[in-house]
């Protein structure tokens, strides 16, 4: 099927579960971290994935200014296991920059990172803002990309 972004209304129920399954996996049952994964924020954002075969291959959840932070942000990065190495991550990253600059008119995006991929999202031109700090027993750091 390819890319696809939709908004948490144009969602299909089965999108929206696969969505809410791989999310799960990744962030839940992969880094072995309980915290309660639907936090509210799906409701107001948009989602971008990559289907395959009717299977999520790759998601980031894009969030409009002012629900995580005052700039846009891209959330929820994620490429299920069986499809990483691909260069998915970096087209995903891609995509998602080019929808927060062109709809929300956003040129400042901000993440909450995980510290083992600060390369990778500083490779997009994302600095950090903070110092590393623990989220649910996981190193994290705050990013922005100015442009």
């Amino acid at each position: 099927m390819g890319w696809v972004i939709k908004s948490f209304n144009e969602l299909t129920t089965r999108e929206l579960y696969s969505i809410l399954k791989e999310r799960t996996q990744v962030f839940v049952v992969e880094q072995n971290c309980p915290y309660l994964e639907a936090d509210g924020k799906d409701l107001d954002s948009c989602h971008l994935f990559y289907e395959i075969d009717g299977t999520i291959a790759a998601y980031a959840r894009l969030l409009p200014p002012g629900i995580s932070y005052e700039e846009a942000s891209i959330g929820r990065v994620f490429v299920k296991e069986e499809y990483r190495g691909q260069g998915l991550a970096a087209e995903l990253m891609k995509k998602g920059l080019e929808f927060a600059e062109k709809v929300h008119k956003e040129f400042s995006v901000k993440i909450q990172a995980q510290e083992y991929l600060r390369n990778f999202y500083g490779s997009f031109g994302f600095e950090a803002v903070t110092d590393t700090y623990l989220e649910d027993g996981i190193p994290h750091l705050d990013m922005i990309l100015r442009k």
